[in-house]
């Protein structure tokens, strides 16, 4: 039998414990006088600034930040169709950063129930150095996927030598129109539950987060 060109696609994926979590949360407030909204913005934030730059002092958040204070008007429409008064509004947001869950739990309950603070999201992460060895690992799987299929087809034919000629990214092999393969996922809190006893005011079950990857590879089977 002469040489038999072999084209497979392999895949692997895996679920990892997330380690970071980042929170998302936005102070807002709003009134009929700009200058007062602007005050009250800065009232609602100093307190929520303060307990995190002492939280990150006592090293149980690494990082936060917050951005600048956006403010806009916007002039709404009553029952009968008129335009009324501007309503001025001012909003700042901040992202914090969490290794500890447990710490982070308390601390959305305590700040959900601050005036003005809304907690926006949760994003859900691996360290970049997990990430990176994670990604390295779950490729070397998905090749070895792709050779296995190979080997299995040539058996099929009564074939042993397979040599590979080719191995792509998806849609790189075969120059089609195809989606990528799967990047990390930040996956984002499962659920958000008050809790009646006194514990944790907000309660996260953060998902695992799914790193996957695909290729694909050409042989030749003699």
């Amino acid at each position: 039998m002469s040489d038999v060109v072999i084209t497979v696609r392999g895949e692997h994926e895996t679920r990892i414990a997330p380690e970071r979590a980042i929170a998302h949360l936005t102070i807002r407030a709003e009134g009929p006088e700009r200058g007062a909204v602007v005050e009250r913005m800065a009232a609602l934030t100093e307190p929520v600034r303060d307990d995190l730059a002492a939280r990150k002092a006592a090293g149980t958040v690494p990082e936060w930040t917050s951005q600048r204070v956006s403010v806009w008007s916007e002039r709404p429409w009553n029952n009968e169709g008129k335009r009324l008064a501007p309503v001025h509004y001012a909003s700042v947001d901040f992202s914090v950063t969490f290794t500890d869950f447990t710490v982070l739990s308390w601390w959305a309950g305590e700040v959900a129930e601050r005036e003005g603070v809304q907690l926006a999201w949760i994003e859900w992460l691996l360290t970049p150095e997990t990430r990176a060895q994670t990604e390295k690992d779950v490729a070397t799987q998905a090749v070895g996927v792709a050779v296995a299929r190979a080997q299995a087809y040539a058996a099929a034919l009564g074939l042993s030598n397979v040599t590979a000629l080719e191995i792509a990214d998806i849609g790189l092999l075969t120059r089609q129109e195809q989606a990528p393969a799967p990047a990390p996922r930040m996956m984002m809190a499962k659920a958000f539950a008050a809790d009646a006893g006194g514990g944790p005011a907000v309660q996260l079950q953060p998902e695992d987060i799914v790193v996957s990857s695909a290729v694909e590879a050409r042989f030749v089977a003699r």
